[in-house]
Order: structure tokens, then sequence, then C-alpha cells
């Protein structure tokens, strides 16, 4: 087989093109397969464009320990890295990337995507598609991907270039300026709103889950306008038209609002009622948009707890005393509150059920035993093995293994949009245009309910300052290890307060006698230069590249 199609084979999960490429390729030369090829006037069935469109796909980024074997949260509050060398991701917390060294630097990866993605919208009308349905869906999927990067690339660097429909090669002297932030945030709604009138209506058959729908791209443009209308961009940019708006509009909040709204009004999607199936279960009734995965357990292999012969793992991820104790009480009060109930010796009872399911803790139940992450333990027994350096394991995404005796194969899809999102972004967008209305209330409580907060109702009498702390909390609990609360922090311009008022902390736990001792410790100390850290610089390549280029403040 060509080159060509075995790279088409390495970069298409779950499809199946060998007899195809050999049946089409096999008299052709590898250096004669040219666009030709792929936009075959002839492929009434568009194989061949179907496997480009694939490619594109196949580039979306994967959130599951993304960063070098890291979750992106272990760059926020939320996690550190148990990675006993230097980390990566540690750089993203503690003032450490360059114009040179980002860990998270996506601009090459999407523009290449972008590219792939224009080079479909331009092309694929040579090919004879019989099935107009599909066609019209394939344009819809191609144009929602490309929308897709650009705001990949938006809310890391601000305004970038907008290359548009035309394409361009490695040999092309590109000299584009960046674009407003305005205009890229336009451009991206805009095209939206033109996949939405393509894409496949929801809910889709199982053949085709995994692609982009109507309420897939509906997702994005809702997500998208949220982040918009934020405080960072809304009004309270750190730059100028590259990085916001130039003043605030409350308008914006109402945009998002309704983006959210219209895919609540369809009636399509749901909460799942248990809350650990939205990961586990292709075809959920929550899931909107997810990149779907081969069944593995590659996350419990990364992710679990240590020192189990019969189910290796490594522990890479560690969370934070900072995440657990957001978690509340199962009573629906948080453990500030006199009333709540919390006893800091007993700290895990009677908490909110989502922390059991986020988080692996002393005593929890995992592989049929109890886990000992006390000093000493089996899960933390110390020395120079890679383990919790938090005395906690990351939970969610992982299997129910809590009484098996090793893992098995499940699905890991990687889920970008969810019912539950969109709960939460219509809450916190509407509380910002018109203040704790009931419709805000509803949404809060519904995330709430599902949760199995008891009582999960709110007084409705509070402020609209006051919803605002508990509409965080609760995007803050329901959406960890989700690539959330990293730019959560950032487009709500609390990114300084977070990594600079004190280190991050874990739990020290002594086994006594009579039980346990339980003591704050920290654990990483961060920090935020908010002159210049809420965007990241522009790659030092592309700016001595391109001399319309600007660098973002503080890089220069």
């Amino acid at each position: 087989m060509n080159k060509f199609c075995l790279l088409f084979l390495l970069g298409v999960t779950g499809v199946v093109l060998l007899g195809s490429c050999k049946k089409y390729y096999e008299s052709v030369p590898v250096e004669a397969v040219t666009s030709d090829y792929i936009w075959d006037t002839k492929d009434s069935n568009g194989v061949y464009a179907s496997e480009f469109l694939f490619s594109i796909y196949a580039s979306l980024p994967d959130g599951q320990n993304r960063i070098s074997r890291d979750f992106l949260d272990a760059g926020s509050d939320d996690a550190v890295t148990s990675q006993t060398s230097a980390a990566p991701i540690t750089l993203l917390a503690t003032n450490g990337i360059t114009i040179f060294n980002n860990p998270d630097d996506l601009w090459t990866n999407s523009y290449a995507s972008i590219r792939k993605a224009t080079d479909f919208l331009n092309n694929f009308s040579k090919v004879p598609l019989k099935n107009t349905y599909e066609r019209r869906s394939w344009f819809g999927e191609a144009r929602v991907m490309r929308a897709f990067f650009y705001f990949e690339l938006v809310k890391r660097y601000g305004g970038v270039p907008i290359v548009g429909d035309s394409v361009k090669t490695l040999k092309d002297d590109v000299q584009i300026p960046r674009s407003s932030f305005e205009r890229c945030i336009n451009y991206i709604v805009s095209e939206c709103n033109q996949a939405i009138d393509s894409l496949r209506d929801d809910p889709v058959s199982a053949g085709n889950y995994g692609r982009w729908t109507k309420d897939g791209a509906r997702a994005l443009k809702a997500h998208v306008l949220l982040y918009a209308a934020s405080p960072l961009y809304n009004g309270g940019n750190v730059g100028d038209s590259l990085n916001g708006y130039a003043s605030y509009d409350a308008n914006r909040w109402k945009l998002a609002a309704d983006a959210a709204k219209a895919i609540m009004d369809e009636g399509r999607y749901q909460l799942e009622t248990d809350f650990k199936n939205i990961f586990l279960a292709q075809q959920s009734v929550e899931v909107i948009f997810a990149k779907t995965n081969t069944q593995n357990y590659f996350l419990e292999s990364r992710n679990g707890p240590i020192n189990f012969s019969t189910a290796p793992a490594t522990g890479n991820t560690s969370p934070t005393q900072e995440l657990v104790d957001a978690y509340g009480m199962s009573n629906g009060l948080p453990i500030s509150d006199p009333a709540s109930g919390y006893n800091p010796q007993d700290p895990y009872s009677n908490r909110d059920p989502r922390l059991t399911y986020t988080v692996l803790y002393n005593g929890a139940q995992w592989l049929g035993t109890q886990l000992q992450t006390f000093n000493g333990g089996v899960n933390r027994p110390g020395g120079t093995t890679t383990q919790t350096q938090t005395g906690y394991y990351m939970r969610k995404f992982l299997g129910n293994f809590e009484n098996a005796t090793t893992y098995e194969n499940h699905y890991t899809d990687w889920v970008y949009y969810r019912y539950g999102e969109v709960l939460l972004n219509y809450a916190e967008a509407m509380n910002e245009f018109a203040g704790p209305t009931e419709d805000v209330f509803n949404a809060v409580e519904a995330i709430r309910q599902r949760a199995g907060l008891n009582p999960y109702a709110l007084d409705h009498s509070i402020s609209q300052d006051s919803l605002r702390t508990i509409i965080r909390n609760e995007r803050h609990k329901e959406m960890a290890f989700e690539e959330q609360r990293y730019w959560d922090i950032r487009r709500w311009k609390i990114a300084g307060e977070i990594y600079n008022s004190a280190p991050l902390h874990g739990i020290s736990i002594t086994k006594t006698p009579t039980g346990f001792l339980y003591n704050i410790v920290p654990v990483l100390t961060t920090a935020f230069d908010e002159s210049k850290m809420y965007f990241y610089p522009i790659p030092y390549s592309e700016v001595v590249s391109n001399i319309n280029m600007r660098q973002n403040p503080g890089w220069d």
C-alpha cells in the first residue's frame, strides 16, 4: 500500500480503508497522488472525500492527559501533576511559559486543521456525491470544524489572522495581520450559523455518533458567545482591540443566553441520571458532541492509584485540596457554613456526591478495597515512585471499578459539549444580563438536583452577586477536568487572585491507633503575571516570519 493511504489509515480511527485504497491507488505512484484523486469527479460515493473529512476529525484535540501525560486542569487550581521530574504542565501555573516554550501552543496544529477544512469547503463540490442530505452535512461538518479551530486559537491568543477561503501552502509568503477579537468572534459565530443550516438533526444514529450536528454547532456558538461576554474580553481586556472589545456591553450576555436557550428549547437533550454515564456510555442523552475513541483503559493506567498488582497505574493526576473543598455537603451547603455538618476530622462523609464521582480519597472504595492515601499507606508509600502529591487521585472518567480486581476496556470518548454545560452557560449569562430570575434558578437547580443534593433548591431571594458565586461554584464542581476551569478563571479575570493569593494544597493524613489525623499542607506555589499571562505569546516563529504579526502585551 502506498504512503498516502497509509496516512489515512493511521489518522482516521475506526474507518477501514484498506480495500478501497488498494483498488484505487495500486497503479498510481506515490508522487503522483494529487488533489484530483481526493476530489474525484467520478467518486459518487465520496469515499476519498470522506477520508479527507475524517482526517480533520482526527485532528480535534483530545483532553485526556493531553499535555505530556497531564490534564490541562493540572495547570489550574484543580490539580497538580504527580510526575516526579519537571513537567511541562507546571509551566502554565507558575509563570513559566515563554515565546519559545509553551506546552499548550496549538497555533501550528490549529492552522493546519483550518487549512484542511478550507480545502474541503473549496473542493468538495467537485465530488458527485449521490446522497444530497449527506452532501449538505459534510459541508457543514467542515465549516463548523473550521470555526472550532479558530476558537481554539482565539481563547489562547486573542485576535488571530483570518485566512478566509484561501488555502496557503508552506511556499507562500503569508503576511496577514491579526484580526480584531470582535471580528474573530463574529466570523466564528457566522460560520456556526451557516453550518447549522447544513448539519444533521439531533440526535443522530449510532453510525453517525461522533459527527457534528445542528445542536453541536449551536453548543459551540453558545460556548463562544459566553466567552466573548465574559469580563476578560467584554470591556476588561488587558490589551487593545486584538484582546477584547473596547467597552462593556450587557447585550453580549443576552446573546450568550439566547444561544444556550436555543438548545434548551429544542428539547433533544437532557441531564443524564447517572453522572458517570456521561463519560462511560456512548450516545448518552446528555452528550451533544464528543470525539470518539476506541474502548480501552488508558485513563486508568495513567491516572489510577498506584500499587495494585492486577491493575498497574501511575497516578499522574493529583487533585488539590482546593478542588475537594469546592464540593460542599450533601445538604447543599458549603463546608464553610457552620450549619453544613462538615467535620474536618471526618472530611469525606456526607459530601456532595460529585466529589466521589470526581476524586479518589483515603478510604474510598477502589478495586475491591479501601484506598490508603495516608502517609506510608499502600497507595501513598512515599519515596521516588510517581504517586499522588496531594493525598488524592482523579476518579472522573474512570470506569466502574470500585469492586473489580482489574481494569477492562470501556468507552473513553472526550466530551466537548453536554447539556449540563448548556444549563450552566445559560444560568451564568442570564444572571449577568437580567439578575436572579426564575429561569436562572431553574437551570442551576436542575444541575444540583441531578447531583443528588438534598435539598437542591436555592434561596430565591439572594442577590445577583450571591447567585454568581453559586453558579461559578456549580460549574467548578460539575465540569472538573473537562478543560473548563483553566479557561474559566481566565475569562472571569480572576486568575491573578487564584494563582497569587496562596499556594495550592493537599492533605497529609497520619494513621493513629484510633483513626486518622488530617492536616492541610502546601504542595505547589503558583504564580500569574496579570500583565501578560491572560493571553499566550504568539509563537516566536510566527512573529519573525510575518512582519505584520503583532505580539501580545508583555511578550515583546
